[in-house]
């Protein structure tokens, strides 16, 4: 394991998704969610429609919200696979 991440609250699960492909800052948030006992990241999704039901516009949007780089000359695939793996 990696050692002095302090801000990582369990790091076999920051691991385990590593291991899994995932980006540290993705790896990072779901880790530390999960060992958060005020969140229930299981129990929040599925609110919004697929991104497949979203307009190109929502989807650049929301690719501004989160820093996604290159969005402007993304088409609404790219966008789509651009956000499930930020």
């Amino acid at each position: 394991m990696a050692k002095n991440r302090s801000s990582i609250k369990d790091e076999e699960k920051y691991e385990d998704l590593r291991d899994e492909g995932m980006s540290k800052e993705k790896a990072a948030r779901i880790a530390n969610a999960q060992a958060n006992p005020d969140q229930k990241p299981s129990q929040k999704g599925g609110k919004q429609p697929p991104y497949e039901e979203w307009t190109k516009d929502e989807l650049m949007d929301r690719a501004r919200e989160i820093g996604i780089d290159g969005r402007s000359k993304m088409d609404k695939d790219e966008l789509i696979s651009a956000l499930r793996n930020h």
